[in-house]
């Protein structure tokens, strides 16, 4: 048997072992020991010389100095400790308290709990697991239909591996050697719009057959109202915020509730009003940090006398020029930390890749009529000015937002405010610990390691002002953390070995010169590639799609004038219909394993399908639209 056949061999030969229950990791190794022994064996040689084991030292080596590996564990931590520490039942009765007027509120709170949940973790099992165990009984106590309540479980738990920060993507970066900070950039907007596209169709269907998703009943419906939050509104004004702002401002009626039995002190009123106004901060804070970063921080360069020395343009020239010899470094615009190359990974990241807009180095200015004096000021590069429609599309939108700010605290009594309060508690140290965690990657103020050890600490801080997390629990965590990262270590080292095989035998040669033999136009080798990764999907989990198959189109989408990025976050859409599609559809026995018993694999299979379509509507809109995956990279790195 010719070389190329021995390696045709091996691709197949790993579907067949995996699908049989073999470990991927091991299996990945032993296939490449094998067949790696049969392509250096030299009869002259002894059998201990031969080169395979060399190759296996060196590979497994070159894997775990992968720096960009760093960051699993440190996330992986992170999600454990969140699940151990039991941290989302208070935030589901909340959510579902201020969605409640919506068409099937229970399913639209599970969908939109398990995306928060997911971005925080990471973890599909732990997600659906945990889901399942607060949502899938209330959803059918409360008449919602099987699919329906299986299904929102199921494709929301899945979406915590697509938005960042995930470990999919570090797994990808590692592979593909891209940077994980562009990737997180890249996969944001589309995450989310996924998650959107699912709640539109959750809600569609509960609008359109409302018998699918029953509304609650009104005592259900309504939060408790604590003592001293009612004696506030009788004695100052219905309306919250004016009611809390006069009580700290005069006391004197407030305080007296504690003569008929309401304990309220003016620490209270003060912690109320600061409750009350945690939506007005919001906006400000965001509003105001766009501004900041588009008018301001973008435009520090142009807001300069507009001179600049020649020998601080040369200095700065140096590293620049450096910089943009792959177009996939970090830009040179920024001071962030670069992202570890993947030279010592699993492959070479692929050649010719086009070099995104802004990153060509600039060459430093020089006299017409011959060399300058050192020191002599020139024009300093000079940044795009902010478009005028920025201006008018801020103003627009914070007119809106302030419209809506109004309207709320119109309408905000003390029921409203009590579920304010409920989302305070229980939401916002989650979502600023996500916000701190994704903030410092995408603004390049740390690595994505770096970012991991502040989330895992996070998690920590978070797990003990609850008073959730035991020395059991923190044991388990660590050990599950240890499980995982254990696993995914081996399986880098198995898929390096089994790809440096397999090229040294002339199976990636044999499928390029396959795939460019065709004659496929760059939407055909698109379609031809997703096509053949959804279909993976169904026998696959993703860890041995990215690791095994993705690197055999890698080094086509040079001739192909693919975006490596575009291609990757398709990728990791398509790899959401690894965890929904049948027969090893694992969010389903994760969830068939804490369902009541009347509910069958089938009734979960059925109400997975719809989402698989929706994600092929998502890949659809992303290639017709490629500024929802490539518009914030290179917004933010050039």
């Amino acid at each position: 048997m010719s070389e190329p056949a021995l390696g045709l061999s091996m691709l197949g030969l790993i579907v067949v072992v995996i699908m049989l229950g073999f470990p991927t990791a091991f299996t990945l190794m032993g296939l490449g020991m094998f067949f790696g022994f049969i392509a250096f064996y030299d009869p002259a040689a002894h059998w201990l010389d031969n080169r395979i084991f060399d190759l296996m030292v060196q590979r497994a080596f070159g894997a775990m100095t992968n720096e960009t590996l760093l960051s699993i564990p440190l996330f992986v931590l992170m999600g454990y400790v969140m699940e151990r520490g039991a941290l989302v039942d208070k935030m589901f009765h909340s959510v579902q308290l201020a969605f409640r007027r919506v068409p099937g509120s229970l399913a639209v709170t599970t969908l939109i709990v398990c995306t928060f949940w997911g971005i925080a973790s990471g973890l599909v099992g732990a997600v659906v697991v945990l889901m399942g165990v607060i949502a899938m009984r209330p959803m059918l106590n409360a008449g919602y239909d099987t699919r329906l309540a299986a299904g929102v479980i199921t494709a929301g738990g899945t979406l915590g591996i697509l938005i960042p920060p995930s470990v999919m993507i570090i797994v990808y970066a590692a592979v593909a050697g891209q940077s994980v900070v562009k990737l997180y950039a890249a996969a944001m907007f589309p995450g989310f719009f996924l998650a959107f596209l699912y709640l539109v169709y959750v809600i569609g269907w509960a609008m359109l057959q409302p018998k699918v998703a029953p509304k609650l009943p009104a005592d259900q419906q309504r939060a408790p109202v604590s003592p001293w939050v009612a004696h506030i509104a009788a004695s100052y004004s219905p309306r919250m915020l004016p009611a809390l702002a006069a009580a700290v401002a005069s006391p004197a009626r407030a305080l007296r509730g504690a003569a008929e039995g309401v304990r309220i002190t003016w620490w209270m009123l003060l912690r109320g009003l600061l409750s009350a106004l945690v939506p007005l901060a919001l906006a400000a804070a965001t509003l105001g940090s766009v501004w900041w970063y588009v008018a301001i921080y973008s435009q520090a360069d142009n807001s300069s006398s507009g001179k600049a020395p020649v020998a601080q343009q040369q200095q700065q020239a140096a590293p620049e020029a450096s910089s943009s010899g792959t177009g996939l470094a970090e830009p040179p615009a920024s001071d962030a930390p670069k992202e570890p190359s993947a030279e010592d990974g699993l492959q070479e990241p692929p050649g010719g890749v086009e070099e995104p807009p802004g990153s060509e180095a600039p060459a430093p200015a020089a006299a017409e009529g011959g060399l300058q004096q050192l020191g002599e000021a020139v024009d300093a590069p000079k940044t795009a000015a902010v478009p005028e429609a920025f201006y008018t599309g801020f103003l627009l939108a914070s007119l809106f937002t302030l419209a809506l700010l109004a309207w709320y605290y119109w309408r905000m009594d003390a029921e409203q405010f009590e579920i304010l309060r409920m989302l305070v508690s229980s939401v916002m140290p989650l979502a600023t610990l996500t916000l701190v965690v994704l903030g410092v990657i995408l603004f390049g103020i740390t690595t994505a390691t770096e970012s991991a050890a502040v989330g895992a600490a996070g998690a920590f801080l978070m797990a003990w002002q609850a008073g959730t997390l035991n020395f059991k629990k923190t044991k388990e965590a660590v050990f599950l953390t240890l499980k995982t990262t254990s696993m995914v270590c081996w399986l880098f080292v198995g898929s390096a070995l089994f790809s440096a095989v397999f090229a040294l035998l002339g199976g990636q040669r044999i499928v390029e010169e396959w795939v460019l033999g065709m004659n496929l136009s760059p939407l055909q080798f698109l379609l031809l590639s997703q096509a053949i990764i959804f279909i993976l999907g169904w026998p696959l989990e993703w860890t041995e799609i990215i690791v095994i198959f993705v690197p055999i189109f890698l080094p086509l989408l040079a001739h192909f004038q693919i975006d490596p990025l575009l291609f990757g976050v398709l990728v990791f859409v398509n790899l959401q219909a690894a965890f929904l599609s049948p027969p090893v559809a694992m969010s389903a026995f994760y969830l068939k394993g804490v369902s009541p018993p009347h509910v069958t694999l089938n009734q979960i299979f059925a109400g997975m399908m719809p989402y698989m379509l929706i994600v092929i509507l998502c890949m659809v809109f992303m290639y017709i639209w490629p500024g929802l995956t490539l518009w914030l990279p290179q917004y933010l790195y050039g």
